[in-house]
């Protein structure tokens, strides 16, 4: 298991004070140490089960049940791709498809630059514009492998 180094364990008990004392805190506490870093670290799991007083395997069913929290450090952007009902009817499955080819990786992994990431979701409440993506927390709706083409061609040029 990964260690955590000690500031981030500091970190995480940070978070997990600052929830502890709500009821059922587990799930917030993730949430929350996954916006701090980016990912819920390996290491995270044995502090959070100890602070919580829970066993660690509690804690990792709840990491590895829920699709949300990443297990590795994302990539500099982000690519969900929505996989419900309504995008998979309008073509969701094909986009995924182009996606996984052009960027080289399946979901839940990071491009070997570590550039992107890519992460299926369920349900962005953009039905009407099926199918959907979020892209670095911006929305974009009636997505084409076209259009997921230009998207990733602008996030990859370097900022100027």
């Amino acid at each position: 298991m990964e260690h955590l180094p000690s500031e981030q364990s500091a970190a995480v008990r940070r978070i997990v004070a600052q929830h502890k004392e709500r009821p059922g805190p587990l799930v917030e506490v993730l949430h929350a140490i996954q916006a701090s870093f980016g990912y819920v670290p390996e290491g995270a799991v044995p502090v959070v089960a100890e602070e919580l007083n829970l066993s660690r395997a509690e804690v990792h069913g709840v990491v590895t049940f829920y699709h949300y929290f990443r297990h590795t450090r994302p990539g500099a952007h982000t690519v969900s791709l929505c996989q419900a009902e309504s995008c998979q009817s309008m073509g969701a499955e094909k986009l995924a498809e182009h996606a996984r080819r052009r960027l080289g990786i399946d979901f839940h992994q990071t491009t070997a630059d570590g550039r992107f990431s890519l992460e299926p979701i369920y349900c962005l409440g953009n039905c009407a514009c099926s199918p959907a993506a979020l892209i670095d927390g911006e929305l974009h709706g009636r997505l084409t492998p076209e259009g997921f083409d230009e998207l990733v061609a602008a996030k990859a040029k370097p900022a100027t």
